[in-house]
């Protein structure tokens, strides 16, 4: 087992919570679903598999783990697309995304949904917020996370801890109000943009990123990264509100923007 840390107990289902989808994103993670879907805590309502064309028995290994769990034949390749895919399938009052790569811990997913009850509209992973952490960064990665934090700061007004995670809920009625439309990668960043020009609260949540268990990512560093600023800049052009002023987040505290707000949860 490849976690630096050991993993947190699988909480109960606490009482009176929403019902959950969790929608999880493939393409040949047949060897890594072991570590993942056996950890989702069984009270959520459902799971969410949007496979990719796998080759590796991907499916097929993951209706073994979970028998109960939903698959979705994506139609085209790529990320946002399939989280778009899933999400459009889900069901529950609650949408929480996660890798199929054992990178992220689904114990955690009660700190998210805690989040959303606490009045969060959209809850946001964060490696960089206390509490969070990750050991599968390589210098040039954050290197460049940081840089499109910035550029995202100077332009939204907006301080993100955390650009680019995949771990993240929202209350599945409001991501309409997101309009996602995009296939890659850059997923993750246009849902954080869209929520602030939607005016949605949001709270980064705690993370720990761990290092994929087996196998090697389907990100491309400088490929994907360019996508990241592209999605940036191109949001910031279209004629939607967006908050102008310039904030400073601290990890205790909610910030409030204009109509939108930004705080930290460990």
């Amino acid at each position: 087992m490849f976690h630096p840390r050991p993993l947190e107990p699988i909480p109960p289902q606490p009482a009176e919570w929403p019902t959950i989808s969790v929608v999880v994103p493939t393409v040949n993670e047949a060897a890594n679903l072991p570590y993942v879907l056996p950890r989702i805590p069984s009270w959520v309502h459902e799971v969410i598999l949007v496979d990719g064309e796998s080759t590796d028995g991907t499916v097929d290994v993951a209706r073994v783990l979970l028998p109960s769990l939903r698959v979705i034949e994506q139609p085209r390749n790529g990320k946002g697309h399939a989280l778009i895919a899933g999400i459009s399938a889900s069901t529950g009052e609650v949408v929480v995304t996660l890798d199929a790569d054992g990178s992220a811990d689904p114990a955690e997913i009660p700190a998210f949904v805690g989040a959303l009850l606490s009045g969060a509209d959209f809850a946001k992973g964060s490696r960089f917020v206390q509490g969070g952490g990750t050991t599968d960064m390589e210098w040039y990665r954050s290197t460049g996370n940081h840089g499109l934090k910035l550029i995202a700061r100077a332009l939204f007004g907006v301080r993100f801890s955390d650009l680019c995670y995949g771990y993240n809920a929202f209350w599945r009625d409001r991501v309409h109000q997101l309009a996602l439309d995009c296939d890659g990668f850059e997923i993750e960043t246009l849902m954080a943009l869209r929520a602030v020009k939607a005016r949605h609260r949001i709270t980064e949540v705690a993370s720990f990123e761990s290092p994929r268990v087996h196998g090697r990512s389907n990100l491309r560093t400088f490929r994907d990264g360019f996508r990241v600023l592209r999605t940036i800049v191109r949001e910031w052009r279209l004629d939607l509100p967006v908050p102008l002023a310039t904030v400073a987040a601290e990890p205790d505290r909610v910030i409030v923007l204009d109509d939108v707000s930004l705080s930290a949860a460990s």
